[in-house]
């Protein structure tokens, strides 16, 4: 990237930006309803953002209670008050459940209170019950105006100037219950804590032969119950839209013995607070249990998770998406018209959109009303095409077709691990041997990468093989980074031998280079002519084709703990600034976006080029924060990101420019960051993405089936992965033009318009690309692509 790429990047931001001024503005920030992890990040992101374009922030404590109640409840922030929140779990403002709001004298007072203080700007978080207030106080705002000037507590003057009233609202629910967002605040970590639980309650479960029946929250919504039952195998699970059918007591108790048939020591059964039957009755986790209890008689324990789900530190998932909602949010608020109806910034695949409020509300009393009325299939379509794939997913992965059942394809197709290891890879293996062996292949694990394969590792690989791989870190086929290039022969023989007629590669950038290499000796191998797809598995998150990479996900929850804990201590210490490197080869996502998950105040990539300059800026302006209460420094550096100033020198520099001010520590994160058990959207990402992969490849063999077909078009080497909201499948010939095979990344790499939001809410100037104004989505019922979000 030359100097003329960056400034012109540079400009493109800056002609965004300065149409934003939030001087002479206000705006009231709150959270309301339940709790969720993340909504401090999303309040810190407001705060700062507000601070940034020049508007006042409030704080309004507890919730529509604290505005109704106005006097110390509603107070002005400094860019302080929201210091080291970021790693906080809950809401340091407070949320309570407010009666008094829902009257008009309530709202009326709530009027008075924000009048006062000039705050016609409300950033409302919480769910569809604290969403809908904001909305119906918006459009009696006028009406609550011109009561109070009659009633003569505020002049003519005041009700022209505070004319209209703005409201932007954010999802927190740990339920991911809301329609028209792909992911709530909170709802990954919720996940990571039943992952937790259920990966501890595994190990117990082993050893006595048990069977667990876990409750998870959501009363009206299975989101937390499916996600938790796909991403660690459970043998069945309980939702609210989709209630088991007739005689399900039968058939689960004979799924649940089958399973122990085939060696499996432990039963796991998720249960969602509000599963029903078909009926509309609800099914409890004690019915559950009596069940296997009388009619199978194994050992059976109950356990109900309860406010575990809502506590705890947020992921990383939430602390980025939270920080890219209250950005957003300020902006919709400082782009708004009277005329601009109120609504929600949300997250659809991985763009930040903004939807009508009452268009979102108004679909999540739908699925409510669906389920009432027990149309459940109508339930689960509203719930979004993400909730239908994961659930129609889950069953194609637990309960195994009888043999005699499933039509035979004669077709074998293999699976192999390239590169280094990535958490999610074994969960990726397990999916697409399953998917591959419903749909009637007989499936080949090649142990080793394409060295493996050379030497013919390959066994063919069963159902029950793969039980309980979606919760195993690292790789345990092995995986190796060597390329097929030098053994093309040697592979080809192997792919006769094992008369093998399709493959899939699980693996990263060298999974992609290999590719290439296969793709290319076609012409001299016919063996190689078959159907190829790669599904990205990388912590460095540089594959060309695709947004995410299997892996990247548990890198950076790696280096986000790591770097609460690091923070911890510079707190402790005072005046101490932390140089933290990260991995990733030449691509910066896990520095940038560990940056941003951290709180860092600087983190330096190879794709923004820097130079000692920038250095002396960022050594100043620590320099000045030590001045300020918050006595501490974090700087996150790619390992790749500079071939001089490495870590070493810029920990030199910064010890000796700091001299009497701060001083300075560093810590090189190294392989902790491939290793641990896989986060939740890894373990559903690749879950998801892997059944697809196998689904692509039946669809190329049914197509060629007694064509005698030679597969040599660029079409049918394929990588799949997810560009902006849909999951993609992209000839490797195509994305050749799209790579940097020197730096090993793509040319172009989304996650880079996030820089901006870092420095922002680090506190550098710099220039954020905001949405176009008044660009509101609607909210689809369904679309035709696949779903991008897990």
């Amino acid at each position: 990237m030359d100097d003329d790429d960056v400034s012109a990047r540079k400009g493109s931001f800056r002609k965004f930006l300065e149409h934003l001024s939030g001087a002479g503005k206000a705006i009231g920030v709150l959270t309301s309803g339940g709790d969720a992890q993340g909504m401090n990040a999303a309040v810190r992101a407001v705060v700062r953002m507000g601070i940034y374009v020049g508007a006042k922030v409030y704080f309004i404590y507890e919730g529509y209670q604290g505005m109704v109640d106005g006097g110390s409840n509603i107070v002005e922030a400094n860019w302080e008050s929201v210091s080291s929140i970021l790693q906080v779990g809950g809401t340091i403002i407070g949320s309570a459940r407010c009666k008094a709001f829902r009257t008009r004298e309530g709202r009326l007072k709530a009027a008075g209170n924000l009048v006062q203080r000039g705050i016609t700007n409300l950033c409302v978080i919480g769910g569809d019950g604290s969403l809908t207030g904001a909305n119906i106080f918006r459009k009696e705002w006028s009406g609550l105006l011109k009561e109070m000037a009659e009633n003569g507590d505020i002049d003519r003057k005041e009700v022209q100037k505070h004319a209209y009233l703005n409201v932007v609202g954010m999802v927190g629910s740990i339920d991911n219950d809301f329609c028209g967002t792909d992911m709530t605040i909170g709802t990954d970590s919720a996940l990571h804590r039943i992952i937790e639980v259920v990966d501890a309650i595994m190990t117990t479960a082993q050893s006595h032969q048990r069977t667990f029946v876990l409750e998870v929250m959501g009363r009206h919504c299975g989101y937390l119950a499916l996600v938790s039952a796909l991403a660690c195998g459970a043998d069945w699970v309980f939702l609210p839209e989709s209630p088991p059918e007739e005689g399900w007591q039968e058939n689960m108790c004979v799924k649940l013995s089958e399973n122990r048939a085939r060696k499996k020591r432990l039963n796991i059964i998720i249960v969602a607070e509000g599963a029903i039957d078909t009926q509309n009755k609800p099914i409890t986790s004690e019915q559950i249990k009596e069940l296997v209890v009388t009619q199978l008689g194994y050992d059976t324990r109950v356990t109900i998770l309860g406010h575990v789900q809502r506590g705890g530190t947020p992921s990383a998932f939430d602390r980025i998406l939270a920080s890219r909602m209250g950005v957003e949010a300020v902006v919709a608020l400082l782009q708004a018209t009277p005329e601009t109806p109120a609504c929600v910034v949300s997250l659809s695949g991985n763009q930040a959109v903004r939807l009508p409020l009452v268009e979102c509300v108004q679909m999540t009393q739908d699925v409510q009303k669906a389920m009432d009325e027990r149309r459940f299939k109508d339930a689960v379509r509203l719930r979004g095409r993400s909730f239908e794939s994961n659930l129609n997913t889950y069953k194609r992965l637990a309960i195994k077709m009888p043999d005699d059942q499933i039509p035979k394809s004669n077709c074998n197709v293999a699976v192999i691990n390239v590169g280094a290891p990535a958490a999610g890879m074994n969960a990726a293996v397990r999916s697409a041997v399953r998917v591959g062996i419903s749909e009637g292949h007989k499936m080949f694990a090649i142990y080793d990468g394409f060295e493996g394969f050379a030497k013919g590792q390959i066994k063919e690989i069963g159902w029950a093989d793969v039980g309980g791989w979606t919760g195993q870190g690292g790789s345990i086929l092995g995986t190796k980074r060597t390329l097929p290039g030098k053994s093309l022969e040697a592979i080809a023989e192997q792919m006769r031998t094992h008369s093998i007629n399709a493959l899939l590669i699980i693996g990263g950038f060298e999974a992609y280079l290999g590719l290439l290499e296969l793709s290319a000796a076609r012409e001299k191998y016919e063996e190689l002519c078959v159907p190829m797809v790669m599904v990205p598995a990388t912590v460095s998150n540089n594959v060309p084709g695709s947004d995410f990479s299997i892996g990247a996900d548990t890198a950076l929850n790696t280096i986000t703990d790591t770097c609460d804990r690091i923070k911890q201590s510079a707190s402790g210490t005072k005046r101490r600034v932390f140089i933290i490197e990260t991995m990733g080869g030449y691509c910066g996502y896990l520095a940038n976006m560990g940056g941003l998950a951290a709180g860092a105040d600087a983190a330096y990539i190879f794709e923004e080029p820097f130079d000692i300059r920038d250095l002396q800026a960022n050594v100043e302006h620590l320099t000045e924060k030590m001045k300020t209460t918050i006595q501490r420094g974090l700087v996150l550096r790619n390992e790749s990101c500079s071939e001089h100033y490495t870590t070493d020198f810029i920990y030199h520099l910064y010890s000796e420019e700091g001299k009497g001010v701060f001083d300075c520590r560093k810590n090189v994160l190294g392989h902790m960051q491939q290793g641990g058990a896989p986060s939740p959207f890894d373990r559903n990402f690749g879950t998801k993405i892997s059944a697809r992969a196998m689904q692509w490849i039946s669809t190329e063999l049914k197509e060629a089936r007694g064509k005698g077909k030679r597969f040599m078009t660029d079409d049918c080497i394929c990588v799949l992965g997810i560009s902006k909201r849909n999951l993609l499948f992209q000839p490797v010939a195509q994305l050749k033009k799209e790579t940097d095979f020197e730096h090993r990344i793509p040319k172009e790499q989304w996650w880079l318009k996030l820089r901006p939001l870092m420095k922002i809410l680090a506190k550098y100037k710099a220039s954020y690309e905001v949405s176009d104004p008044g660009q509101l989505e609607h909210v689809h019922h369904r679309g035709h692509e696949e779903p991008a979000a897990i």
